[in-house]
């Protein structure tokens, strides 16, 4: 069921599947993502598990949002929408959505069941010396009009998520071409980007501060881990090392690394990330388990 909802203060589009009564997983895109990035998870858990992807502000088919990108304002949502499935629910978070993910774990604790992070955005000592997302979304706002005034969204916006996609997956996109020129045919998308980009380092910075103040709880947490688009083996190693971290917040916390596979793990990775929610939501999500290595590819 596809609508859109008032969450936080924002309209978002929000895709539910999967009976009423089972446990909730709340999917949440990274940086430039669509709720069909999850079909193929979707497909997995719509048997037993309520699934509920929804779209960032300006992303996918969410209008434009009216507060800049933040972590208050992505708490926010995710504050709504777990209030509003009834009963705690597990966060499936990718990428810099692990942010607002964490955040909603440490300061709500009581919607959240389990939390797990697909390849998330980590950073260990985020620093920004001038605070200027804010100042600069009425810039992103004029490209993103500028864009669909010149029809020149139609053509950047899919050929960016083709380009993306080259680099961050291996089996390709899950949506038709004509969903692609849809959604990334829209200039607030590509607006909406940039603002998201701009915004990283003061959500990193603002949840860094935040783990100091609040304690993560001891809920189930899995965090899934690529390594097929580290360049080096350094690189690879301290991605490795940071999830590693991550996994640790929780005492019944794990870390499953994939050396093959690329960043877009939900398309790549399917089968894994469905096993994550069903192990969180699961009586096994709560006990720990040491850390697993898997050699997975396309």
């Amino acid at each position: 069921m596809s609508r859109v909802e008032y969450a936080g203060g924002e309209q978002v589009h929000v895709v539910a599947r999967g009976p009423a009564d089972g446990p909730v997983a709340l999917l949440t895109t990274g940086l430039g993502g669509a709720w069909f990035d999850w079909t193929r998870v979707v497909d997995l858990l719509a048997g037993r598990h309520r699934t509920i992807a929804f779209d960032r502000p300006g992303l996918g088919l969410s209008p434009a949002g009216h507060a800049p990108p933040s972590l208050r304002r992505d708490l926010r949502i995710l504050e709504d929408l777990a209030e509003a499935a009834g009963s705690p629910v597990v966060p499936v978070a990718h990428s810099m959505a692990a942010f607002p993910a964490e955040a909603l774990a440490r300061l709500r604790p009581d919607l959240v069941a389990g939390l797990v992070l697909v390849d998330p955005s980590a950073e260990r000592d985020p620093r920004v010396r001038l605070r200027k997302a804010a100042a600069l979304t009425p810039l992103t706002t004029a490209l993103a009009r500028l864009l669909d005034a010149t029809r020149l969204a139609g053509i950047v916006g899919p050929a960016g998520r083709r380009l993306v996609l080259r680099r961050t997956s291996r089996r390709g996109d899950v949506a038709s071409p004509a969903l692609i020129r849809r959604v990334y045919g829209r200039g607030t998308v590509a607006g909406t980007v940039l603002a998201e980009n701009l915004a990283y380092r003061e959500m990193a910075l603002d949840l860094h501060r935040l783990r100091r103040r609040r304690p993560f709880p001891p809920v189930p947490l899995v965090v899934l881990t690529a390594l097929g688009d580290q360049h080096t083996r350094r690189r690879a190693e301290q991605w490795r090392r940071t999830h590693e971290e991550l996994a640790a917040m929780s005492p019944h916390g794990r870390q499953v690394v994939f050396r093959d596979a690329r960043h877009m793990l939900m398309i790549d990775e399917p089968d894994a990330v469905a096993a994550a929610v069903a192990e969180v939501t699961g009586p096994e999500g709560a006990a720990g388990a040491a850390p697993e290595d898997r050699a997975c590819g396309g």
